[in-house]
Parts: C-alpha cells; structure tokens; sequence
C-alpha cells in the first residue's frame, strides 16, 4: 500500500502534525493552535523558556527543516514567541503580528512579506514549502510503525521551495 499525505490533516494534527513536530524540535513550550482556516486552526504557536537569539532560533530552524530558511529580521533580536504554519501559509502572518508573536515561520513567502514585516517591525521565516510539509508524515510513519508493527519507508523527493 502506498500513502502520499497531502496538507490540513497534518498541519493542524497536535501529535504528529507538521507545525506540532516543528515546534517540539525547536524546544517551545505552551504550544497550542494557532491561525484559523474555515473554523479549524492551521498551526501551532509556542514559548521558549527564556528569551533566544533570533540568529540562534534562525539557525534551529535550518537544522530542523534541512534547509536555511529566508528571513526578513526586522522584529525583536531576542525571539520568546513563535507561530508555526507549515507549507503556503504567508495569511497567518497577519494574525502573527496580531498576537504580537516574536517570530511567524511558514514554508513560503509571498511578494508582499517583506514589506509587511518591515512596516510591522516583525519577524518573518519561510524554511520551504516542501520541507515544512515532511515531518508531519515522518512523525506519522513511526507511529504507526511503533502502535500496528508496520513498515513504513518515507520516500523523501526534496524540493528547495
């Protein structure tokens, strides 16, 4: 049997979703949804423990993504919060600023990013569509492997966007 997994199931999923699995990566806390779409959250936002060099959290995320993310730094240079929505999810962004979150991390970001960020003084993270959308599926596969003694092989064909 083949499964290719594809989107909100595992964006929002707060166990094995793709922002949830992020999120424990990079070490936050009191993380819980974040960013609606049609009623239902997208992502998760979270806490650090204490304050993190932006340049250290920018780092985490290439480590956890596999890929150096493109960034617009023009909030805070100590990040506390952070929102995470996986895959094509620049709207959030707004509700990020909204919340007043230190740092907003999506996949992909879209022409008019930049500029927002600059005029909201915040910061921005897009680590690749692609690569936001994998661990979701990963963390899925083992659980399953663990729970049912199934096989599972995650097939990885990397897209750098």
């Amino acid at each position: 049997m083949s499964l290719i997994a594809y989107h909100l199931p595992l964006d929002r999923h707060l166990e094995v979703g793709n922002n949830a699995v992020a999120a424990e990566r990079l070490g936050l806390q009191e993380v819980e949804p974040f960013c609606e779409h049609e009623g239902l959250p997208l992502g998760v936002r979270g806490r650090f423990g204490s304050p993190v060099a932006r340049d250290q959290v920018i780092e985490s995320l290439a480590e956890v993504f596999g890929q150096s993310p493109q960034v617009f730094t023009y909030g805070p240079d100590a990040i506390t919060s952070v929102g995470l929505v996986s895959g094509a999810a620049g709207r959030c962004f707004r509700a990020a600023i909204a919340e007043k979150l230190d740092l907003f991390v999506t996949g992909e970001a879209e022409e008019w990013v930049m500029n927002l960020a600059k005029e909201s003084d915040s910061n921005f993270a897009a680590a690749g569509h692609y690569s936001t959308e994998r661990l979701g599926i990963q963390a899925l596969g083992s659980k399953l492997e663990q729970e049912f003694g199934i096989d599972v092989e995650f097939v990885d064909l990397p897209n750098p966007i």
